[in-house]
């Protein structure tokens, strides 16, 4: 074939690329390396992200990303596990290694077996082994069989879980990797090899181990761990619920789709939101009878389930005699001209500051003092506040319900005494991994929750969504993440079954990304992501359901 019949479009350089045909993304990275100043983990091909050893016989849009890209970072983590899944191996061989989910800015590990708890000798141990591993710089070899193949292949090495997993698919063809003598699948691509992967650390947390990634602000340094015990508690309540239902992974969760059990597995997750739901409110309802908690702030990230949360705690709080009262944090926004700007010159309407502090204490103070107090609304097409004389005063069986994404940062309420504060946390803590390995991430449950409702209320399509995701992550990372160990109560909104009634609503959605923008990339790696998920009709959700604040039919009014 002559080299003119086959040109890539290298988006790094801006220029054309003439190839043969048949070589990897590799081997074309080093033909123009001296140009870059970046090391790739991985490219985007089309719009799709892949392995570098992925080649080329046609033409091609690449893009080669590094571990700085957003894209890049899941690449390096993966391999990493991979990493620390053959260190076990030849460390502690027939331990079973379970990465349950990202916390404390880490991976949060546990080693089952006879025993549970992981020494810090078996803990410096492995990491030792795995600087080894990386020192030696092994490749990452990516194979792809026929899944019943693939299949034998994991039950020969104890991967029971993955065989779950595979077992449950309708795939004819299954991707993994290989690794020395290891043998494993990721959800997406690895590094070329080991030697890309200096950058880690492993330390001890609770009964298991933390793996640590690059820090995003230095990547030659290990990210810091951070202690979040009430957010891992919530986590462990979740992990011992799946356990009681028997439903470690995603294939144990298709099997029970498919024998029929689903009926029972939604109402007995709805009965978990109820509980937990009537606890939170027993709890503020005895501060409240104690002369404190006035006021519940209720705060969580983007898609989490806020509204439903505040609604059904307010339902639960007058069964015990208190009558909430509801203030819209939204009615306090600044002026628009008013409002700070992030670091593109954008209105920062995510920012704390983008509220009137002043007015909302004030309005706080005087209305828990028993005073009739003016509360203003926020006109969105203006911009600007409006009086109308909408009037709230406070009886004695009443509580004042804030729901926003401030809830949990003390500076949104200085002026308020802490005792009158009850302070709830609100976020989709998925528990339900796809395998040993392959945890889901928390952000994926809720961009998926976004996706649809933004579709079907907001008239957003699935690109709008994922275009403005970044920068809706950016300002959970700075307004909300880091004051959720301030929360009095922590409810975990995820409903074990979610997933795979989702997957109906937001494939069709999905599809509808062209294949020519950047934002395919995501979409396509949800489309993969929900194709693990056996699909479940809605019938059975109740109307009750959080989950309905994103797919319709609530018999609650938004």
């Amino acid at each position: 074939m002559n080299a003119d019949d086959i040109k890539l479009f290298c988006v790094n350089t801006n220029e054309y690329i003439d190839i043969d045909g048949g070589e990897s993304l590799a081997e074309v990275f080093d033909t123009i390396s001296n140009r870059l100043k970046i090391k790739p983990i991985c490219a985007r091909v089309n719009n799709k992200i892949e392995d570098l050893s992925y080649r080329l016989y046609g033409p091609k849009m690449v893009e080669f990303l590094d571990v700085a890209n957003p894209q890049g970072q899941p690449v390096y983590i993966h391999s990493l596990c991979m990493v620390l899944y053959k260190a076990i191996r030849d460390l502690h061989p027939g331990r079973r290694l379970r990465i349950e989910h990202s916390i404390a800015g880490g991976y949060y590990c546990r080693l089952k077996h006879e025993k549970e708890q992981v020494t810090h000798d078996e803990i410096a141990g492995i990491k030792a082994r795995m600087k080894e591993i990386i020192a030696a710089d092994m490749r990452f070899v990516r194979r792809e069989r026929l899944t019943t193949d693939v299949v034998e292949l994991f039950r020969k090495q104890g991967l029971n879980d993955k065989v779950r997993l595979l077992e449950s698919s309708h795939a004819l063809y299954t991707t993994y990797y290989k690794l020395d003598d290891t043998y494993d699948s990721y959800y997406g691509p690895l590094a070329p090899s080991t030697g890309y992967l200096k950058t880690f650390d492993l330390v001890p947390y609770q009964e298991g181990m933390l793996l640590l990634g690059p820090s995003r602000d230095d990547f030659d340094k290990p990210n810091k761990m951070v202690r979040m015990d009430k957010m891992f508690k919530a986590f462990t309540e979740q992990i011992r619920f799946n356990d009681v239902l028997r439903l470690e992974d995603v294939g144990a969760l298709n099997k029970a789709i498919t024998m029929k059990y689903a009926n029972m597995l939604i109402n007995v997750a709805e009965a978990m939101h109820n509980k937990k739901f009537n606890a939170i409110a027993d709890d503020i309802a005895a501060r409240y009878q104690n002369g404190g908690a006035r006021v519940v702030l209720i705060a969580g990230p983007s898609s989490s389930g806020k509204t439903t949360s505040s609604k059904r705690l307010g339902t639960q709080l007058m069964t015990n005699y208190i009558e909430p009262r509801i203030i819209e944090l939204d009615n306090y926004f600044v002026n628009r001209e008013d409002n700070p700007r992030d670091e593109t010159g954008d209105y920062d309407y995510e920012s704390l500051y983008a509220l009137d502090l002043e007015l909302l204490n004030q309005n706080l103070r005087d209305l828990i003092a028993g005073k009739e107090v003016e509360i203003p609304t926020y006109n969105f097409t203006t911009g600007r506040r409006e009086w109308h004389g909408k009037k709230l005063q406070l009886c004695d069986n009443n509580i004042l319900l804030l729901e926003g994404i401030h809830g949990l940062n003390p500076d949104l309420t200085p002026l308020i005494d802490e005792a009158q504060k009850y302070r709830v946390y609100v976020s989709a803590l998925t528990t339900l991994h796809i395998d040993d390995h392959n945890w889901v991430p928390t952000s994926d449950n809720r961009l998926l929750r976004r996706i649809i409702r933004d579709f079907k209320y907001r008239g957003a399509t699935a690109r709008d969504t994922i275009a403005r995701w970044p920068s809706v992550r950016r300002g959970e990372e700075k307004w909300i993440f880091p004051f959720q160990e301030n929360a009095d109560a922590t409810f975990n909104s995820s409903l074990i079954f979610e997933l795979s009634v989702m997957r109906n609503y937001a494939e069709p959605i999905l599809r509808q990304v062209p294949g020519n923008v950047p934002e395919y990339a995501e979409a396509f790696r949800l489309l993969r992501f929900l194709s693990y998920f056996e699909p479940l009709d809605e019938n059975e959700v109740p109307t009750t359901s959080l989950l309905r604040e994103f797919l319709g039919g609530s018999i609650f009014h938004y």
